[in-house]
């Protein structure tokens, strides 16, 4: 979504023989997919597939149930749609933070995705976590990680920037 290529840029075009589909962070259930792309790259070709699956990947029972999910995020775009929309609210909640100007607060990478990486002066994140969920991304640098996804709204990403300016404006100079 961030480079706007289309999917086969990246995957049959750059030559990938097996492609894994994680359904559960764009909008499934419980959805995930190997995707076979070049079946003869496989140990035994391509007779060897539905053996493999038996063997030594998960196997639930009404498995076609489950897969129905991955069919829905993939036509008519619905995966990229919901990419394109966690995108664009870590941009949101980044443009938010960076016209607060919070002193301490530094941005660590670009924000071409849905993540943001920022540095906190000590004890910002805890008491942030007391209300809201994320990761350390680095703990030694006060490194944190923040999360947008497909179902993460504006009315989200105001709350949590309202909340880190709150946090910041209790915190003696």
């Amino acid at each position: 979504a961030t480079l706007g290529l289309p999917l086969s840029a990246f995957t049959t075009e750059a030559g990938v023989d097996v492609l894994s589909l994680g359904g559960t962070k764009n909008g499934a259930l419980g959805a995930e997919a190997v995707v076979v792309l070049n079946p003869d790259a496989l140990v035994g070709g391509a007779e060897a597939l539905p053996f493999v699956r038996k063997l030594s990947m998960q196997l639930a029972s009404k498995m076609r149930f489950i897969s129905a999910q991955i069919i829905a995020l993939y036509e008519g775009d619905v995966w990229l749609n919901n990419a394109r929309h966690s995108n664009a609210m870590a941009k949101r909640l980044r443009s938010k933070l960076e016209q607060a100007n919070l002193p301490g607060l530094s941005f660590t990478q670009a924000t071409e995705s849905n993540a943001v990486f920022a540095t906190l002066p000590d004890g910002i994140a805890d008491e942030l976590r007391q209300n809201f969920h994320f990761y350390d991304w680095d703990a030694t640098r006060n490194e944190v990680r923040w999360m947008c996804s497909f179902d993460t709204t504006e009315k989200d990403i105001d709350a949590f920037a309202a909340a880190i300016k709150q946090v910041w404006a209790s915190r003696p100079s």
